[in-house]
């Protein structure tokens, strides 16, 4: 069985892209007695869990999952904390569930969330940015928060930008992707009539809107979006291309500087080898003699 991907409320699931994408799970559950037996039968059944949850979550929610693993005494839940908008969480999520099916291992396939979430575009049109406290706004575009139908394009990550839409563009992916958009209470076409063939999206698609987002961007008067490789063919290509190395604390595969399960960090290499690697995103390395992962416009 593939490794289990968990997310934390059932609007962060995405609809499959074709039927070899296993679904994700939803840790923790109502109570800590429901979530210990959930998370033991998800052990019992694929080997191995990895849990998402947004940097943004309650504390009662990331003190739980870490309960869970702590009374089940497991080292095979990998809790990772990932600082991306829901709507973008999602889609990692998604792309985790597609590579869940191939070769990789319970390792690689966790410590790949951080180099994911990189080549991840996440942002939204907000009718506001007075509450928004997670991306740097200057006092001017506060200022302007307050103009009737003032509309701001927020880009969270990879790269934080604010610009106001009409008079700047926003900046995107360099390589293929495909578009999600969620709409709140005050629905847009400008994600889907101008952004989407600005940034040359191969596909868009709609989704509701995660319940979270709202206050992850301080308005309801949003609409969230997020763009990122779907083909799983190249999201193989971009973690296959990435050395692998041996996590000396839990003996689990792993990708960059850092293990999805325990934590660990990796040791230094040693410094002959900095000529022969190319430094990822995420603190991966990839291999000189590999072949690039993301060429221009590449799907």
């Amino acid at each position: 069985m593939p490794t289990a991907i968990a997310v934390t409320s059932p609007d962060l699931v995405l609809p499959p892209h074709d039927r070899q994408t296993p679904p994700a799970v939803v840790q923790p559950l109502d109570t800590l007695e429901s979530s210990l037996t959930g998370m033991h039968a998800l052990i019992e059944q694929h080997g191995y869990v990895i849990s998402l949850y947004p940097s943004s979550v309650s504390g009662e929610v990331t003190r739980r999952l870490h309960t869970v693993r702590s009374v089940l005494e497991s080292d095979r839940i990998a809790l990772l904390g990932i600082d991306l908008p829901p709507l973008g969480l999602a889609l990692l999520a998604q792309q985790l569930r597609q590579l869940s099916v191939c070769d990789f291992s319970p390792g690689v396939l966790a410590s790949s969330a951080r180099l994911l979430a990189h080549y991840i575009y996440a942002g939204a049109l907000l009718g506001s940015v007075a509450k928004l406290d997670r991306v740097p706004v200057s006092l001017k575009s506060h200022a302007k928060s307050w103009v009737p139908g003032a509309q701001f394009a927020v880009l969270a990550n990879p790269r934080p930008q604010l610009i106001r839409v009409g008079q700047e563009e926003l900046p995107g992916p360099e390589f293929g992707t495909r578009l999600l958009a969620a709409a709140g209470q005050a629905p847009s076409d400008w994600v889907t009539a101008t952004l989407a063939p600005a940034w040359r999206v191969q596909g868009v698609a709609t989704v509701p809107l995660p319940e979270e987002s709202a206050r992850w961007w301080g308005t309801p008067r949003l609409v969230e979006f997020a763009a990122g490789l779907y083909d799983v063919s190249v999201l193989y290509q971009l973690v296959s291309s990435v050395r692998r190395e041996e996590c000396h604390w839990c003996g689990l595969e792993l990708i960059g500087d850092r293990c999805g399960f325990c934590a660990a960090p990796l040791p230094p290499p040693p410094s002959s080898s900095s000529s022969s690697s190319q430094e990822l995103p995420g603190g991966a390395v990839r291999a000189a003699s590999s072949v690039r992962a993301l060429p221009r416009g590449a799907t």
